[in-house]
């Protein structure tokens, strides 16, 4: 049965996600033992009943959430469900990219592992935060941004959903941002605990060296339609892929656009692949005639099988 994927980013992470998966199929149990092998330490262990905040980590929160998003996939496939189309919201693209037939899911893991550890290192080499910007328009948001930008870099990062929007940059710039939201009547506008300024300018060295790791992997194909965060667009054409990818970390995460082009392709079950329902919660604001079933436990999968009866 067709349908559509949409894989889950980084902040997905809990502690004892995939462990339901892990106890009641096989499937789960290989990828998680593949996944420790591969990584060289006990990723299952850390997700089932880590630490909150060693889980937390970007170089261990990314590879995590890409293994339960991966069981969950696989999962799918199992029951019957074959993805038509599929998107990933920042780290959830790598997922998707291996539901599409891009990446192998080993490579795909040590991408990205190495990832979280340059987004991480690039934080400590040029400080910078993020924050959540809610209930103010899009021009509005950039209007305080610009009249921020005498700070220093600030950038719209990530427009998520009407009126739900992300900012990034240097750290004061940040702050002044966010005093500038609050005082023309942003219902919420807050700093958030993240250990760069990722999806701003503040990432294009860490992008280059993103770029040269990736192509020391091999590429598959890309099957099935990938709507790229950088563009919002349907993306069929593999040699355009890793330059959406590396461009990525330096550039704005378009959701709304790629919510409503995933639209325009597709009109049936859709499914939230891995930790979570965040992407569920989105897509409510951004095109509410679309209902997205989260499968971030396994007693969902078996609720979903109903569907091709």
């Amino acid at each position: 049965m067709d349908c559509a994927m949409l894989f889950p980013g980084q902040a997905s992470q809990y502690v004892g996600m995939g462990r339901d998966y892990y106890d009641a199929c096989e499937i789960g149990r290989e990828t998680y033992k593949t996944a420790n092998q591969i990584l060289g330490f006990d990723i299952a262990g850390l997700s089932f009943e880590g630490d909150l905040e060693e889980l937390t980590k970007t170089h261990n929160a990314q590879p995590a959430i890409l293994v339960h998003s991966v069981v969950v996939y696989r999962a799918l496939i199992k029951q019957g469900f074959k993805p038509k189309v599929v998107a990933g919201h920042s780290l959830g693209e790598f997922s998707a990219l291996v539901a599409a037939g891009f990446f192998e899911f080993e490579d795909a893991l040590l991408i990205v592992r190495k990832r979280g550890e340059l987004m991480y290192e690039a934080g400590l080499e040029r400080p910078g935060t993020m924050a959540a910007i809610i209930g103010m328009e899009e021009e509005n948001v950039r209007s305080c941004v610009g009249d921020a930008a005498d700070a220093g870099v600030v950038v719209v990062a990530n427009i998520n959903a009407p009126a739900q929007f992300a900012i990034s940059g240097e750290i004061k710039a940040v702050e002044r941002a966010v005093e500038i939201a609050k005082e023309r009547g942003a219902k919420k506008a807050l700093k958030l605990q993240v250990s760069g300024a990722f999806h701003s300018p503040l990432m294009e060295k860490t992008s280059r060296a993103l770029t040269a790791y990736i192509n020391e992997f091999g590429h598959g194909r890309l099957d099935i339609a990938w709507i790229a965060n950088v563009t919002g667009t349907a993306v069929e054409e593999r040699d355009k892929v890793v330059g959406l990818l590396s461009s990525q970390l330096s550039s704005p995460v378009l959701w709304v656009k790629s919510m409503e082009t995933l639209a325009d392709l597709f009109r049936g079950p859709v499914f939230e692949v891995g930790p979570g329902k965040v992407l569920t919660g989105l897509m409510k604001r951004i095109v509410p005639d679309i209902s997205v079933q989260p499968l971030s436990e396994v007693a969902s999968i078996e609720q979903v099988s109903k569907l091709r009866s």
